[in-house]
C-alpha cells in the first residue's frame, strides 16, 4: 500500500501543496467564509486613508465599537480587557479594523495562492498567511462545535469516531480534525523554511 504524501513539504523554491484538488477547494471555501466572516459592512470608500494606514476605525466621538455578537467572531477580535469595558472599548476602537483588515488579507492571500495550476508551491509569505488563516478557521469551527477547554478538544477525537453525534456536528468536527492534522505539516514545512 503507497502512503500519501505529507500535505505540505518545504523544499527548497518554496512550501509545495500536496493537496488535492477537491481538498484545496473545501480549503479555499472555508478561507472565503472566513473572509465574509470578518467583512464589517464598510464599503471600501467609508474608510479613511488615514484610519487604514495606522489600522484603527472611528474617531473619539463615533459609537463605541462593542463585542461582536457572534462568539466565533468574538473569539477573532478578543477584547483587550474584559474587566474593563471602557479600556476594552478604547483597545477595539484603536485595533480592530486594522485586525480584520490582516486577517481579511491574509485569507485571501491564502486563497489565491491556492487556486493557482497545480504544482502549488507557496512563497515564505503566502506559507505564513496561510497558517495564521488555519488558526482562524479552526477558532471559528472550535466555537461551532463549543470547544472552550483543551478538554473538550482532546475528547472531540473520541466524539467524532463514536458517531452518535448529529451528521451536522460530525461533518463539522471531521473538518476540524483534518485542518489540525494539516496545519500540523504546515507548520513542520514553514519551520524548515528560511523566511
Amino acid at each position: 500500500m503507497a502512503h500519501r504524501k505529507a500535505p505540505f513539504r518545504s523544499t527548497r523554491a518554496g512550501v509545495q501543496v500536496n493537496l488535492d484538488e477537491q481538498e484545496r477547494d473545501i480549503l479555499v471555501h472555508l478561507l472565503g467564509q472566513l473572509d465574509e466572516l470578518l467583512d464589517d459592512g464598510r464599503p471600501a470608500g467609508e474608510v479613511d486613508p488615514l484610519e487604514a494606514l495606522v489600522g484603527m476605525s472611528g474617531s473619539p466621538s463615533a459609537e463605541p465599537p462593542v463585542t461582536p455578537d457572534d462568539p466565533a467572531l468574538a473569539r477573532l477580535l478578543p477584547d483587550g480587557n474584559r474587566d474593563d469595558p471602557e479600556a476594552s472599548s478604547e483597545y477595539r476602537r484603536l485595533t480592530e479594523f486594522g485586525l480584520r483588515a490582516r486577517k481579511r488579507e491574509g485569507a485571501r492571500t491564502a486563497a489565491s495562492a491556492l487556486n493557482r495550476p497545480e504544482p502549488v508551491l507557496l512563497t515564505g509569505p503566502e506559507a505564513l498567511s496561510l497558517l495564521k488563516a488555519f488558526t482562524d478557521v479552526r477558532l471559528v469551527l472550535g466555537e461551532r462545535l463549543e470547544l472552550k477547554t483543551d478538554e473538550d478538544a482532546e475528547a472531540l477525537h473520541q466524539r467524532l469516531w463514536a458517531g452518535e453525534e448529529a451528521e451536522s456536528w460530525l461533518a463539522v468536527a471531521s473538518i476540524y480534525e483534518v485542518l489540525t492534522a494539516w496545519q500540523e505539516h504546515l507548520v513542520t514545512a514553514v519551520s524548515k523554511q528560511k523566511l
